[in-house]
């Protein structure tokens, strides 16, 4: 069994004395494990920093196999990551989740274009935040949790949509809410590609998303923790705004 693709690195892990276990989310076959023998040799190992853009081929005597890799490296995001803690913390919040919630071996095609276009604006701090969050949406839409925001659940308008139903992801009027409005997310209007995203706005759309990712996608995983990469980035949203 063989395959060529490209892909993006979420995180090595050693193997033996001089290999490297890859995990790499790649277009065509999703999440995928490999070893790639000799990984940490100084010619190498520079290249395998999370988020960077892999030609890989794979190969293995079953397909059930972990397999091993051979790799040539296509583009590093190390300089454009180490450019300030946001886009450091982006970074690793972008690896994280994507180890954290991808099953192995499934492809996402659209989430993998969505990733690529998304890690490639690392470094551009204006537009990073925004783009994240659009990201994170995308996210939950593909794992099966995406939220529903064209128009009210209760009273099916769509102008003066104020809250997120923090049960169906499903968006709510200030009249839909009636006397449940304290038991509703809040709806930032950039969560649904409106206002001026500034930082503190995109601040309060990612704890709706974070909600949606801890208590409905989380438990679905067995009840793991959300990486805390995730919390360093809003931490450092935060701080900026």
């Amino acid at each position: 069994m063989d395959w060529r693709d490209t892909g993006i690195l979420l995180r090595t892990r050693k193997h033996g004395e001089t290999s490297v276990i890859l995990d790499v989310f790649t277009q065509g076959h999703g999440r995928h494990a490999g070893v790639l023998r000799g990984g940490t040799s100084r010619k190498i190992a520079p290249s395998l920093q999370p988020g960077a853009q892999l030609d890989l081929t794979w190969r293995a005597r079953l397909e059930d196999h972990i397999g091993s890799y051979t790799v040539e490296p296509l583009r590093s995001r190390a300089a454009a990551a180490l450019s300030g803690r946001l886009a450091l913390a982006g970074l690793n919040t972008v690896t994280g989740l994507l180890a954290f919630c991808l099953p192995e071996r499934q492809p996402h095609d659209a989430l993998y274009l969505k990733t690529e276009r998304l890690l490639d604006l690392l470094g551009q701090d204006e537009i990073w935040p925004l783009a994240y969050l659009r990201w994170e949406l995308a996210l939950l839409d593909d794992m099966g949790f995406g939220l529903d925001l064209s128009e009210c659940a209760v009273t099916g308008v769509r102008e003066g949509l104020v809250y997120v139903s923090p049960r169906t992801g499903r968006a709510v009027s200030r009249e839909g809410a009636g006397e449940w409005a304290d038991k509703l997310l809040p709806l930032p209007p950039c969560l649904r590609g409106e206002g001026e995203a500034e930082d503190a706005e995109v601040s309060r759309a990612l704890g709706v998303t974070g909600y949606f990712l801890e208590r409905h996608l989380a438990p679905e995983l067995g009840d793991k923790p959300l990486p805390d990469a995730r919390e360093r980035f809003v931490t450092a949203l935060n701080r900026r705004a």
